[in-house]
């Protein structure tokens, strides 16, 4: 395998040489690429600070069902590390009002998802401390982790609503009411 270098951003990732190389779907291995809990592509522990290449391996990001990431093209395909989700969730757009209203989530690399059936939102909550994780799926098995001031504006147009024998705390989007937790 040679190695194909971006200059600017200083990256060196395994190319396929060309007759004879891997199938896409043959691990190449690890590519030494993590995202960071605040959405931050790092490369051998340093961060990916052009915004357009970070975007170029997010359209190739896959997630596997036993949860591990990898980045796939049609010549190679190598696992990444992701501390909690891929991207972060860090504009909330609000159109309408009630049961009726949308909610648009823009996303650190711009991907814009409207909260309903095909982009559910969901929270869970940490064990030890009770500390919620809100999260909405972005495409594909991937997810973008709500930032904090997004999901307190959540949290702002929240209502109680019982549900399943239980009051719940949640927004409407698109018709579909998202529970962020219980009031017991």
């Amino acid at each position: 395998m040679t190695g194909a270098t971006d200059p600017s951003a200083g990256l060196s990732l395994p190319r396929d040489s060309g007759a004879g190389g891997p199938a896409p779907d043959a691990p190449c291995g690890d590519f030494g690429i993590r995202i960071g809990r605040d959405g931050t592509w790092f490369y051998h522990g340093s961060p990916i600070g052009r915004k357009p290449l970070v975007r170029l391996f997010a359209s190739v990001l896959r997630r596997e069902g036993d949860g591990s990431y990898w980045l796939v093209t049609p010549a190679e395909r190598g696992r990444i590390a992701v501390d909690d989700a891929p991207f972060v969730a860090v504009e909330l757009d609000v159109e309408g009002q009630g049961r009726e209203q949308v909610l648009r989530l823009r996303t650190n690399l711009d991907d814009v998802v409207a909260v309903g059936a095909d982009h559910p939102l969901r929270v869970s909550h940490d064990a030890a401390s009770g500390e919620p994780s809100p999260y909405v799926m972005v495409r594909g098995g991937l997810e973008a982790l709500l930032s904090r001031p997004v999901y307190y504006a959540l949290v702002e147009l929240g209502e109680e609503r019982r549900l399943g024998g239980s009051e719940q705390y949640g927004v409407w989007s698109c018709g579909m009411f998202f529970p962020l937790g219980s009031l017991a």
